[in-house]
């Protein structure tokens, strides 16, 4: 019998060679600059969804077909048991309005299914070549939290999270920089899209040539493949035969998880791009063109994205049916704490402000569209990680979950530096040196 041939991917800006997926996870940028994409997508049947007996089956299931020929069935399977652990419920709100809850993992954020199965695929990748790896990662909020902590301990592995200081809640910046075995945690006196910018930058310069590095922002695939997988799991669960869902949109990775997902065969309708005062993609599905800005501060800080990275994949694989396929809305911070209040006190359910901009894009668009088709909200992260936006709408904050409440029992390291590369540089590097 003939190996099955691999999915390989390309980069999105043509100039790079075609790699396979565990090539494209541990390189994380393509050498040309771009984001690797999938050069086919292999079509899922409805039963993967319609006889789905438990989210680690169905996930094994899915990932065995995109990695087939790289990683056997039984590598597939004992990853995806060993990251993906944790519940994965769909809450009826009623009217066919859903919220599909994201944050049952460590962490307490959506971040957990990609960071958690990205980080198993590696170590599996890194035995195999007998090679040790620098995970590089910007971070508005949740995705170092995830990464940190489904990295830490690992073999081969040490990671660098860079986080814009001062622009995180209290409760992330805590989760971010508690000590853990092989993590550094820099504070960058700068934005978010400065932290995406040294990122980027260190991958172009020749001091980190000696050493292998990834990233396990959004901008990598193996970030990306997991996090089709709840699209997926929603359908099962809600045994729809059609759907639209709404994604919390910053970075654009989650939302190019699901857009993967229906290309792949899910019955999707259309999604919602759900976006904060950093409208830019909303803009650019408007019509306006794309323009990248300044990112800007808002109470839904995760999604304080300005020139989001993903936007160059979404124009790969979508291109011209970008905004038959999508849909995008703005709301305000006053529409947030006004939808947290509002979804509280009519239903009972807490949510925290970026699914509350979710909701509120949600409710836009069946005004615009007039679409009763079910609609699935993501929930991305737990209430209780936003006490101070929380108490501000509502005048109380939520009961802290034991994983949040240990936190501030834990000790703590972090390291200051300016948004520069060189000074990044000479306070990272001595611990690749070290390997401590």
């Amino acid at each position: 019998m003939r190996a099955p041939t691999p999915i390989r991917f390309i980069s999105t800006r043509g100039q790079a060679p075609a790699v396979r997926f565990d090539e494209a996870l541990l390189q994380g940028l393509a050498p040309d600059g771009g984001l690797y994409v999938p050069e086919r997508i292999p079509r899922l049947p409805a039963t993967v969804w319609q006889q789905a007996a438990s989210f680690s089956d169905m996930a094994a299931d899915v990932l065995a077909r995109w990695l087939q020929g790289v990683f056997s069935e039984e590598t597939v399977a004992r990853v995806t048991t060993e990251a993906l652990s944790f519940p994965v419920p769909l809450v009826s709100l009623g009217e066919d309005l859903y919220i599909l809850e994201l944050f049952h993992g460590p962490t307490l954020s959506f971040k957990d299914f990609g960071a958690r199965t990205m980080a198993r695929f590696a170590r599996e990748v890194l035995r195999r070549l007998d090679e040790r790896l620098l995970v590089l990662v910007a971070t508005s909020g949740d995705t170092g939290s995830a990464v940190a902590d489904g990295f830490a301990g690992l073999e081969r592995v040490q990671v660098g999270l860079l986080y814009p200081y001062g622009q995180v809640s209290p409760v992330q910046e805590r989760q971010l920089i508690v000590q853990r075995p092989g993590v550094h945690a820099f504070a960058v006196h700068g934005t978010f899209d400065d932290c995406q910018r040294l990122v980027k930058a260190a991958f172009a310069d020749p001091d980190f040539a000696r050493v292998r590095l990834s990233s396990a922002n959004s901008i990598n695939v193996g970030r990306l493949l997991p996090q089709m997988l709840y699209y997926i799991w929603a359908v099962a669960v809600g045994a729809f035969d059609e759907v639209v869902f709404c994604v919390p949109s910053g970075n654009l990775g989650n939302l190019t998880g699901g857009v993967l997902a229906a290309l792949s065969g899910l019955p999707v309708r259309r999604f919602i791009a759900a976006h904060n005062a950093n409208d830019f993609f909303p803009r650019f599905l408007a019509g306006e063109g794309p323009a990248f800005g300044p990112s800007r501060r808002t109470l839904s800080n995760a999604m304080d994205v300005g020139a989001p990275s993903n936007f160059e994949r979404l124009q790969a694989l979508l291109g011209d049916a970008m905004p038959a396929r999508i849909w995008g809305t703005s709301i305000s911070d006053e529409t947030t704490l006004a939808t947290i209040r509002h979804v509280y006190e009519t239903t009972g359910y807490l949510p925290d402000p970026h699914t509350a901009v979710g909701l509120a894009a949600a409710r836009c668009y069946r005004e615009a569209t007039g679409d009763r088709t079910p609609l699935v909200v993501l929930a991305t992260a737990h209430p209780a990680k936003f006490p101070e936006v929380i108490r501000q709408a509502l005048e109380f904050e939520p009961e802290a979950p034991e994983a949040l409440a240990r936190l501030w029992q834990q000790e703590v390291s972090v390291v200051h530096v300016e948004a520069d590369l060189e000074a990044l540089k000479a306070r990272l590097l001595p611990y690749v040196a070290t390997g401590t």
